[in-house]
């Protein structure tokens, strides 16, 4: 059968239950050139607040996505229409059903909208699998999955993708979590685990329980990851490509500890969520612009722009794009080297106005409070006057 992308459902409601639904019957919903939904035909817990959600399109049809590459979700909420991306935790070597876990947060607008709202039977829009996070793109000999609570999902999906596909794929995987009542994806970890030799699973635990219990192909500490600890758990960490996704503190002491391994940053690659919501905001300001070009009467759609004020020049940047894409339209010198929120090459500071950053790795405490920011991962949330 023919692989199919996703696209944007745009001009119906987010989720809802229509009058019929047959979760097995009838390809995609299309309104459109290019529009489609999909169906949740499964939900189940992960562990106390994650839930995972299974799709399928209306009859079995194989989806084309790599494996570590995130879906963003078109929802509307209270009347509003809100984007959110979330890595796929299903793998393309199993390709009838698209599968996203979400981890139930203080505040979560879509998160736990969805997890309190979406049923079996229900329909969702979403934009088409993307992202640069992903093993075709970032191809390895030796891999190391490292991640914490759920940025585990795409390192399941690469796990399981790696091992339906290739035989004897080198994967070492450490998970970080709070105990091992918080780990997700548990069982199948440890099957896979006992099934591959050369798959070998570590976790770094806060925390156990009394009845711990792994199966003894798996490796564990309690404590939080440090270099020493990833040293005993991975004898060949510095032989390894880095793969990495979690939460940003994570990250930034993930990045300090393979510094003090004296490892390789070049090998060193991780899940950028603002990369992933920039995608989100051009996909869907493309869907927009298609539905618009096709029916000139549809409502046109704009985005508020902001001034981004450097020395003497100034330029104007729509909500979204990031202070880099702005310095280098006026033809600026800046060193913007990984891109992605990790080298931290492209520091600037903010003198006035207000931004929003997504990753904040090799700024100290003293640069944050001083206004510095990295330009590649920050946007703007108004006039800004900025300094190089």
């Amino acid at each position: 059968m023919n692989a199919i992308n996703l696209s944007v459902m745009a001009g119906a409601k987010a989720l809802h239950k229509p009058k019929s639904v047959n979760p097995v019957g009838g390809g995609p919903a299309q309104i459109g050139a290019g529009l489609s939904e999909l169906v949740c035909v499964e939900r189940w817990n992960e562990t106390i607040d994650v839930v995972s959600f299974r799709f399928q399109a209306g009859e079995p049809m194989k989806f084309d996505y790599k494996p570590g590459q995130f879906m963003t979700f078109v929802l509307d909420i209270n009347g509003e229409q809100v984007c959110r991306s979330y890595t796929l935790s299903s793998s393309p070597s199993r390709p009838y059903s698209l599968m996203v876990t979400i981890k139930r947060v203080a505040g979560g607008l879509v998160s736990n909208y969805l997890i309190d709202h979406l049923q079996p039977g229900q329909r969702v829009r979403v934009l088409q699998p993307t992202g640069q996070f992903n093993l075709v793109d970032i191809p390895a000999a030796k891999y190391l999955f490292l991640s914490a609570g759920c940025g585990i999902t795409p390192m399941y999906s690469m796990s399981r993708y790696l091992t339906d596909t290739q035989i004897d794929a080198d994967i070492a995987f450490v998970h970080s979590a709070r105990s091992d009542a918080d780990i997700i994806f548990k069982s199948s970890l440890e099957t896979m685990a006992n099934r591959f030799n050369a798959f070998k699973l570590s976790y770094a635990l806060e925390s156990a329980t009394e009845s711990l219990l792994f199966s003894p192909k798996i490796s564990f500490d309690i404590g939080r990851l440090t270099a020493q600890m990833l040293q005993t758990l991975v004898p060949d960490v510095t032989e390894r490509t880095v793969y990495l996704c979690g939460p940003e503190p994570y990250m930034q002491a993930v990045k300090a500890l393979l510094a003090e391994l004296n490892f390789d940053m070049s090998r060193l690659h991780h899940e950028s969520f603002a990369t992933a919501e920039k995608a989100a905001r051009n996909q869907l300001m493309q869907a927009k612009s298609s539905e618009t070009d096709e029916n000139p009467q549809a409502e046109a759609f704009t985005l508020p722009t902001f001034n981004l004020a450097i020395g003497d020049r100034s330029t104007r940047l729509t909500q979204g794009q990031s202070l880099l894409e702005g310095i280098e339209s006026e033809g600026l010198p800046i060193i913007a080297a990984c891109r992605s929120g990790v080298c931290g090459a492209c520091k600037c500071q903010v003198l006035e106005g207000e931004t929003v950053s997504t990753s904040v790795m090799m700024l100290s405490a003293a640069e944050i409070d001083a206004g510095f920011v990295l330009a590649c991962s920050t946007t703007l949330t108004s006039d800004v006057t900025l300094k190089l």
